[in-house]
């Protein structure tokens, strides 16, 4: 350690004399160097510390901690929400047409009547933004008002003071289960070690606890630190929403500085767990922090429709302008031509202008033509969707008590139009609950044949069950380890929930520790069963004495005893996992009154007790340290007694003795076993001949060493090996803990500078943790650099994929025979990681180097440097780490069973059938993707499978031209064998691409991007193994952008956030991984089967739904208008209207305003039963495009000829009669309504009580509010009387006569249309759901049946006959 803290110190001092950002300060009150850096970074000092004036001048003016995320006031609401209101194209049509009725020569209406629609648009809208942003003023003063203890300058002590009242650079306390107030560099914490552990629930969803540091090398150490005593200053670049860097230095009042890392900075609304007490110093504030920053509120999409009904509204206003030119131009012919008038004429104006006055008032009575208000009628509809979409019960997650959650609000009618899926694999299609199934030490294969048989009985009792049912709250919300000092007695509440569930979750906490802390350790993680032989050979480890059967077979080499040994020593320790129980939040080593031996202990230990060095048996694998037969090694090492013996719990009855072990075959590979046995002979000569009488075996009493070791054991701590509780940042992680845990390496606690792992035969060890390399996606690995509890020596160990460590692995050099073990134990490895693969499952290799004490100090320097750097910080450490990783030795690898997720084989199939093609993009090896693919039948038997995988990109062009030929002749063969009469579909075989990371970074080059597109547009499917996250997401745009189709991503992984984000429709699994994918998505789900469900049910509904209410929507104001329209043709184009202009305008607006909308609600065409059983309705439905165009223009003509009907049945009716205008417009307008609602119901497809309540309501009310209007109404539309008008019609026969016979011959041909071709062209939904009724039908009668136990065919005459 003293050569760690100069080495520590030595880098220090070189940062302190280095240039730019490590420049030695010019002095502390240097204004022109913060104003020269000001715009990169910024400064700060502690608000009460000694630096007063620096703080008045720098930290003063950043932003208070007070939030505010509403946007008005009482003054501002009014202009402000009538200014955001205006930037909408359909509120300034609207006002336009307002402003335009108030010039006289083209007013149509009352100046007051015009102004109502806008007023109701206007009025409606500020409602409900008035109350979204009460709501969110009173959130804002909940969390502005919460309670935090910040350090007075005046009182020079910690006080309460409100959120909203905290400052840049004040001095913050925090006790177990407080939320964060601000982002916070960490100063001081209780634990001894300078951690403190935080929960990042509310920022990405993962429950698991994260481990944050105290800043290292502060001045003032032991106890809390004050502003007083704080005279470093801070220097950090602005603030950024990247919740993962954080960049900057401290510097002291020597000239220190220290860099400043992720690890040392608290997060704004994250949660202080396990630890007691922290202090800090706020850092960013209010909305400057990383939390507000990333505060983007709901996701934003154009769905495929809108941009459709977008071009169809510009088809309306071309029509509109039609319409207005014809009434101009009539309007002039008629003034020109008229002669001798007999009513007044203004004679003075010419009648071109009359005409451009003319235009400009059709424009005004015709505005309904313009469907504006269907922007605001598809914004309710699709919130009715959303409604009955969450609430679906086949989309709710019992277990997990989730339902579907929909975060786009506005896309919901693309779940109906999706062609292209790709999804992720694992925790996708799998259920990322990860169990170890077997592994390969020294290449040898360990094959666990009775863990898989229990995994096997595990699913049994799975299926056998019931559900049981966990809420999500206890699942989720619980504390998470909560601190058991009595000091800690807050409760914690999301800032993002802060609802009712909080007030109890304090009562609760304690039931969830359990269930939260073992995350990742389900029963079937927990409970691995040993492989017989690898116990067989760990006893050979650890016990005293040996039964050899036949002598040679049995020997065991202390090469391959080191593997195994540094083998499950990496599965213990090369992780990140937190080890707890349920009565201790946290288990870390002992500092004081330790009762583990120190390392020269040890050594003490075994020189005294065997007269040999453990230096030379274990770690070390250079030839010339290869001591010792396995029988002396564990005859003088490993004399352990009684306590020695390594005995395992088995649930089956395998593992009797050691007599009968001795039996068993050995597992190593018949042309490994001479080289193996030769290289022990060789080993143990070598001892020989090193040694020779320097170590003396000396006699020692057993029973008192083990006497002693045993009351160490029981002084290690009260809590047993059963009661210990893993939790891991991932699943991987603890499967690979749990199983080292089976094979007694048991880790046992955990701190930031050492580890306490229980190893066989030994006991209970410190090891020294020097440092961690955590995983990244670039490196593909972890590392962690320990000192070996046994030799002492400095070692890495690294975990991976198998596709990066064997190419980091590289043979040592040494005697020849060595070399050949080295290259035999590769090759069988490799042998081993591809049947795993082709068992589909999830390999991860293992390796270690041993440092040399000046190599790991010149590694120390470098990496320091890189740590303290703010500059290019993560590609300096990306560096440092893989300057360390080379050279590795591979010590094994591991297979782990990761499950398909129930139904998912039937979930593909039904999306394939449904004309969806499914891509898999996954980082998995190549063979573990495609027996994936076969497990859930996205290959099938007879699919050709073509591999692409190259090593440059010429190799990749000609291998895209090869599969291009050979797709194009399956293709022809596929059209010869379809014109064979009996062919079908089935056997023609289907092509399969798999193209693996490196080739498919070529494909995606420019040159080759066209090709790559050709042939797997051709394909059946696409595998993409070993892909990146960038490379999902350019997979996922290139088939977005170049053929124009709608593109669906699913994933469950921080890896899958590009790919979801880039899709047209994102989905995200919240699964194992945390919920950043969920986060990200438009749609949240939790298994993946629900995609089936939401794409063929609901997306067919939403889209057919809202595609019909489009047309309904159209239809109607095309038929209303049009009545005006032909009036002008008996008016001399003037723009008088024959409807009273009240009633003209509350026709849209109230009259006929709801039907639709529930029309676009609850309309279904097809049962959900059908759609799910029959999954080509879903492709039926994607021929929209065209769909669309031509069923624009029917549903266009089909309102001239309805709107032609409505208006010239009564004007022959009143013809030669003296009806005024409005008598003549009250028959036409009750008809008009009457063909509308009744248009609608021939349209649905499903009519509920619902449907003929609004219908009846609406219909209703328009008949009352008439009536009603023409008995009071004076002078409400002048110059002409309403008074009295409705009244007589309706007390006329001819009135309902005229409306009956003009609804029924309006109607008739969209009924005999429907009839036809319903009748002459029955399509393929209507086939299937006579075959799905049949199918039901007889499975009823099967159950009926067999329910009154009735023999149809029991007797052979009463069997049916066959014709």
């Amino acid at each position: 350690m003293e050569r760690f803290h100069w080495v520590q110190h030595r880098c220090r001092q070189l940062l302190a004399g280095d240039s730019g950002w490590y420049s030695a300060p010019t002095g502390l009150h240097s204004r022109s160097s913060q104003h020269r850096d000001s715009g990169k970074r910024r400064t700060v000092f502690a608000r009460h510390g000694p630096h007063q004036e620096d703080y008045e001048a720098v930290c003063k003016n950043f932003r208070t901690n007070a939030i505010r995320t509403n946007k008005y006031s009482l003054l501002t609401f009014i202009p402000m929400n009538l200014f955001q209101q205006f930037h909408r194209a359909a509120n300034l049509y609207f006002l336009f047409l307002a402003l335009l009725n108030w010039v006289p020569v083209v007013e149509a209406f009352q100046k007051e009547i015009t102004m109502i629609p806008l007023m109701v648009v206007l009025t409606v809208i500020a409602i409900k933004d008035a109350l979204e942003d009460y709501r969110r003023y009173l959130f804002d003063k909940k969390v502005n008002n919460s309670v935090v203890r910040v350090f007075c300058g005046t009182q020079k002590a910690f006080i309460d003071q409100c959120w909203s009242n905290v400052r840049v650079g004040d001095f913050v306390r925090l006790t177990c289960n407080d939320l964060i107030p601000a982002d916070i560099l960490l100063l001081y914490s209780s634990d001894p070690r300078g951690v403190c552990y935080i929960e990042t629930a509310n920022l990405d969803g993962e429950t698991n606890l994260k481990q944050r540091q105290v800043v290292s090398d502060l001045p003032v150490q032991g106890g809390e630190i004050t502003p007083q005593s704080f005279h470093s200053r801070i220097e950090c670049e602005n603030p950024n929403n990247d919740l993962s860097r954080f960049r900057g230095y401290i510097e002291h009042s020597s000239g220190t500085r220290v860099g400043l890392h992720s690890s040392n900075l608290l997060l704004r609304s994250c949660t202080v767990r396990n630890t007691e007490t922290v202090v800090g110093i706020v850092i960013y504030a209010g909305h400057e922090t990383k939390a507000m920053m990333n505060n983007t509120g709901p996701r934003y999409k154009r769905s495929k429709l809108e941009k459709q009904l977008n071009t169809d509204v510009l088809w309306c206003v071309f029509l509109l302008i039609i319409m207005c030119l014809t009434a101009a131009i009539g309007h002039g012919i008629w003034l020109k031509n008229l002669k001798d008038p007999v009513f007044q004429v203004d004679g003075e104006t010419s009648p071109i202008l009359a005409g451009f006055y003319t235009f400009w008032t059709m424009i005004i009575v015709l505005q309904v033509l313009i469907p504006i208000s269907l922007y605001v009628s598809i914004e309710i509809v699709k919130l009715g969707q959303i409604f009955f979409i969450q609430n679906d019960l086949a989309l709710y997650n019992e277990q997990l008590d989730s339902r579907i959650q929909c975060r786009a609000l506005n896309i919901t009618e693309d779940l109906g139009q999706i062609r292209y899926l790709f999804s992720d694999k694992t925790g996708t299609l799998t259920e990322n609950k990860m169990v170890f199934r077997r592994c390969s030490i020294y290449g040898v294969e360990y094959p666990h044949e009775e863990n898989g048989r229990r995994l096997e009985v595990y699913e049994t009792e799975k299926k056998d069950a019931p559900n049981c049912s966990v809420t999500l709250k206890s699942n989720c919300s619980g504390k998470s380890l909560s601190c058991h000092s009595p000091t800690c007695n807050r409760s914690s509440v999301s800032l993002h929930t802060l609802t009712s569930e909080s007030e109890d979750e304090d009562e609760q906490s304690s039931s969830h520790i359990q269930l939260r802390a073992s995350s990742f350790s389900s029963r079937m993680q927990k409970e691995v069963a040993p492989d017989p032989e690898l116990v067989r050979k760990l006893n050979w480890f650890c016990s005293s004495v040996h039964h050899l059967s036949d002598g040679s077979s049995e020997i065991l080499p202390s090469l391959e005893l080191t593997y195994i040994t540094d083998f499950f020593l990496a599965l213990a320790i090369c992780n990140s996992v937190v080890v707890s129980s349920p009565s201790q939040p946290r288990h870390v080593v002992p500092e004081t009154q330790s009762p583990i031996k120190s390392l020269e202990e040890i050594k003490l230990m075994f020189q005294q007790r065997f007269s040999f060095s453990p230096l030379s048996a274990l770690s070390t694998l250079s030839p010339a340290q290869i001591r010792g037969s396995p029988y002396n090694l564990t005859r003088r090492l490993f004399t352990r007694g009684k306590a020695g013996s390594l005995t395992f719990s088995s649930p089956s009855n395998n593992i009797t003795d050691r007599s009968n072990l001795g039996k068993d075959s050995n597992l190593v590979p018949s042309n490994m076993k001479g080289k193996l046995k030769s290289s022990a002979k060789n080993a143990e000569q070598m001892e020989n001949d090193d040694t020779g009488n320097d170590f003396m075996e000396t006699e020692t009493n057993p029973e008192e060493i083990n006497q002693g070791e045993e009351n160490q054991a029981t002084q290690v701590g009260p809590i047993g090996d059963d009661e210990l509780l893993y939790e891991a940042e991932s699943p991987d992680e603890a499967a690979l803990v749990h199983a080292a845990r089976a094979y007694r390496c048991t880790l046992k606690a955990r701190s930031a500078e050492s580890l306490l792992v229980n190893l066989p035969g030994i006991g209970t060890l410190a090891v020294q943790l020097l440092h961690i390399l955590p995983f990244d996606t670039n490196r593909k690995r972890m590392s962690v650099v320990v000192r070996h509890p046994l030799t002492g020596q400095l070692v890495v160990y690294t975990k991976g994929a198998d596709s990066v460590i064997m190419d980091l692995s590289e043979t040592p050099r040494g005697a020849e025979q060595t070399l050949e073990i080295y290259s035999q134990i590769r090759e069988q490895t490799q042998k081993h990681l591809d049947a795993y693969a082709r068992e589909g499952l999830r390999t991860l290799c293992f390796a270690k180097k041993v440092l040399k004490e000046e190599e790991y100090d010149m590694w120390l320097m470098s990496h320091l440097l890189a740590e303290s750097s703010i500059e290019n910080r993560e590609e300096l450490l990306l560096e440092s780490a893989q300057r360390l990783e080379t050279n590795l030795t591979l010590l094994g690898t591991t297979g782990i069973v990761d499950r398909l997720q129930e139904e998912v084989p039937e979930t593909i199939e039904a999306l394939q059938r449904a004309g969806i093609k499914v891509w898999i993009l996954t980082g998995d090896k190549q063979e573990t993707a495609i027996n994936i693919a076969y497990a859930c039948k996205l290959l099938c038997a007879n699919d050709q499978i073509l591999t692409a995988n190259c090593n440059s990109m010429d190799a990749c062009d000609v291998l895209l031209e090869e599969l291009k030929l050979e797709v194009q002749c399956g293709e022809d063969s596929l059209t010869v064998l379809t014109e064979t009469p009996g062919a079908t579909s089935d056997s023609v075989n289907g092509f399969i691409l798999v193209i693996d990371g490196r080739t498919l970074e070529w494909a995606l080059q420019e040159e080759l991007k066209s090709k790559f597109l050709e042939l797997s547009c051709k394909c059946k499917a696409v595998i993409c193994c070993r892909s990146t996250p960038l490379q999902k997401s350019k997979v996922v745009q290139l088939i977005r952008d170049h053929i124009s189709v709608m593109t669906l991503a699913v994933g469950d992984g921080a890896n899958d956030v590009n790919m979801i984000q880039t899709a047209d429709v994102g989905i995200g699994i919240a699964g194992q991984e945390g919920m950043q994918a969920v986060m990200s998505s438009d749609f949240a789900i939790t298994r993946f089967k629900h995609l089936s469900r939401l794409l063929l049910v609901h997306g067919h509904w939403c889209y057919s739904r809202l595609e019909n209410m489009i047309f309904y929507f159209i239809y109607k104001n095309v038929m209303y208008v049009n009545l005006l329209f032909w009036y002008q043709f008996f008016c001399g184009f003037s723009g008088s209207v024959m409807i009273n202009s009240w009633v003209l305008i509350f026709f849209n607006l109230l009259f006929t305003s709801v039907p639709p909308l529930i029309y676009g609600i609850l309309d279904r065409d097809t049962p959900a039963e059908t759609l799910m059983e029959v999954p080509k309705l879903y492709h039926a439905a994607q021929t929209s495009k065209a769909y669309v165009s031509y069923m624009f223009w029917i549903t266009v003509l089909d309102a001239f000829y309805q709107s032609l009907v409505c208006f010239f049945v009564p004007y022959f009716a009143f013809a030669g009669s003296d009806a005024g205008q409005l008598s003549f417009g009250s028959p036409i307008n009750a008809s008009a309504l009457l063909i509308i609602l009744l248009h609608q119901v021939i349209e649905s497809n499903t009519l509920t009580w619902i449907h003929m309540l609004v219908l009846v309501l609406s219909a209703g009310f328009y008949f009352g509010f008439v009536l009603l209007f023409s008995m009071y109404s004076v002078a409400c539309s002048p110059p002409t009387s309403t008074l009295g008008v409705e009244t007589l019609q309706m007390s006329q026969p001819l009135f309902y006569i005229i409306c009956v016979l003009t609804t029924v011959t309006a109607l008739i041909p969209r009924l005999f249309f429907r009839a036809v071709h319903n009748t002459w062209i029955p399509n393929l939904k209507s086939s299937q759901m006579d075959r799905v009724d049949g199918e039901k039908y007889h499975r009823r009668m099967q159950q009926w049946n067999q329910a009154n136990r009735l023999p149809v065919c029991a007797n052979p005459g009463l069997a049916p006959s066959v014709v």
